[in-house]
């Protein structure tokens, strides 16, 4: 049996998270790579409506961070 990875998408706030992210992988951290990390200004900016289309559209979890 294969396991299973679920496909992430991850939300991440130009100014905090997406920096965060960033320095990580400068850092040469590695984060998995079923997380797609995509900069948004800002967290609170995320429509909900997005949300429910991501999971339409086959993402099995969704991560707003700012």
């Amino acid at each position: 049996m294969e396991k299973f990875e679920p496909k992430i998408l991850a939300f991440l706030c130009n100014w905090c998270a997406y920096a965060a992210a960033d320095l990580a992988g400068v850092s040469r951290f590695q984060y998995p790579s079923n997380v797609k990390p995509l900069r948004v200004m800002c967290s609170a900016r995320v429509d909900p409506l997005y949300i429910i289309k991501a999971l339409k559209a086959g993402w099995d979890g969704i991560l707003v961070s700012g």
